[in-house]
């Protein structure tokens, strides 16, 4: 990089560059750890002997934040897939149950967005199909941050709800499934070709917060693969012209993601699985009533706090639960 021809290729340079960057990701934070703990160490047999307990009670702090930040290095070594420091898409589908299905859909949404933002990433409404009388048919939300695709692919599958339905005038108890798909946004390097006749392209009216403009325009657009019957929808923009460049964003990830599930499924049939991990499999039961409890199915993983859950304040628990289930795998 220091050379004077160095930036005489700009794609080399930028490839160089981002080569570095991802290192830096993981030197940096190394380097960071040994220096905190190489203090520590020395600094605590003096503590210790003089019988100094202030110091020795900031040093044992300080060692306890040593402790975190290696666990946080560790999974970040999980996330070591070629797309997990990507941003991605995260859509929820409402299952079967009408109303109480759609609240709950709504109910998921609200704690991704929670979550995400806790994690200091930006979060974007892509697209949202309103319930008929509450909550959302279907959200598609971006996310980008540090390692977004890694952490949020660990939320796909089923997810299931039992309450009281606030919409049941006879207080009964329902059960609500919500479906979590997750896909990565690829870069423009990676190569999915679409064949121009293979879609059918929708427009229709935006539905939702926006304004006049967008609510008495087709700048919606839903777009169709045909061959695989992929469909993705934007109506986030405006301008029907960007909510097409969106959609064709969605659509190569979708279509990438379903190339490589194809593969991964495949070389699971040869090697065989220790672990079932598969989309549309139940990942989650969340319980309101008669008591609270959100358990893992996948883990066994468990909280009653129901409440810090759906506020996305738990959740970085549950996924860290699996990303350790599956490294052991």
């Amino acid at each position: 990089m220091e050379a004077s021809n160095f930036w005489d290729h700009q794609e080399e340079a930028q490839t160089v560059i981002k080569e570095c960057n991802a290192l830096k990701e993981w030197t940096q934070p190394y380097d960071d750890i040994r220096r905190r703990y190489e203090d520590v160490a020395s600094l605590y047999p003096d503590a210790q002997s003089e019988g100094d307990e202030q110091l020795l009670a900031e040093l044992e702090k300080e060692l306890s934040h040593i402790t975190k930040l290696l666990e946080e290095l560790e999974i970040k070594r999980m996330l070591s897939g070629p797309m997990d420091n990507s941003p991605c898409f995260l859509s929820i589908n409402a299952g079967a149950g009408g109303t109480e299905a759609c609240d709950w859909a709504l109910m998921l949404g609200r704690m991704y967005q929670r979550w995400a933002e806790h994690r200091g990433w930006k979060v974007e409404l892509v697209d949202c199909v309103d319930g008929e009388v509450a909550g959302c048919k279907s959200m598609t939300y971006k996310l980008t941050g540090s390692f977004a695709f890694g952490y949020a692919k660990a939320e796909r599958g089923v997810h299931r709800l039992v309450r009281i339905s606030p919409f049941d005038s006879g207080a009964r108890r329902h059960t609500s499934f919500a479906s979590v798909d997750v896909i990565p946004e690829i870069s423009d390097d990676i190569a999915v070709e679409i064949n121009p006749v293979d879609l059918r392209v929708d427009t229709y009216r935006s539905s939702g917060a926006g304004g006049q403009h967008v609510n008495t325009t087709d700048s919606a657009v839903r777009m169709t693969h045909l061959p695989t019957g992929v469909v993705v929808s934007c109506q986030r923009e405006r301008s029907q012209i960007q909510n097409r460049e969106t959609c064709l964003k969605m659509l190569r990830s979708k279509l990438y993601d379903l190339q490589m599930r194809e593969r991964e499924e495949k070389l699971a049939k040869m090697g065989g699985e220790k672990k079932e991990i598969a989309w549309g499999s139940q990942i989650r039961n969340y319980v309101f009533q008669p008591y609270t409890l959100v358990k893992d199915a996948r883990t066994g993983h468990e909280t009653g706090n129901i409440q810090a859950m759906m506020d996305g304040e738990l959740l970085d628990e549950f996924i860290v639960a699996y990303l350790k289930e599956v490294g052991t795998t």
